[in-house]
């Protein structure tokens, strides 16, 4: 199963989603932000390979739809996708929402608890 997440702005929101990298078993990984936190994200050492797409989220909630859709279209190979939507805020997370949905493509909400990785 592919992992998406939203890495975007709020305070200790980027250890949840490090953490479900670090500890997921993916098929994939990719990571939606925009230009000004994809570079923050190269700083990170990982031992699993990220796919990271930058967005415009400034540009109108449409014109993000079709980026994010856009970028996925053909990245996805299965039916379904792991989702965190941890970190950012509101409008990016139905952007993403929605360009999945439109794709279409089912979603499983994921969280990182102390017990381990939760579906939901």
């Amino acid at each position: 199963m592919e992992f998406i997440a939203l890495l975007s702005s709020g305070k200790g929101t980027w250890g949840q989603v490090i953490g479900l990298i670090n500890r997921g078993q993916w098929d994939k990984i990719i990571i939606i932000t925009s230009d000004f936190f994809r570079s923050t994200i190269s700083k990170f050492n990982f031992d699993k390979e990220l796919e990271i797409i930058a967005v415009d989220f400034d540009k109108s909630i449409e014109d993000t739809i079709k980026q994010i859709r856009e970028n996925l279209k053909d990245k996805i190979q299965g039916t379904e996708v792991a989702l965190s939507i941890a970190s950012g805020k509101g409008k990016e997370h139905m952007a993403l929402i929605s360009a999945l949905l439109q794709l279409p493509v089912g979603i499983k909400f994921v969280i990182l608890t102390k017990e381990g990785i939760i579906k939901l």
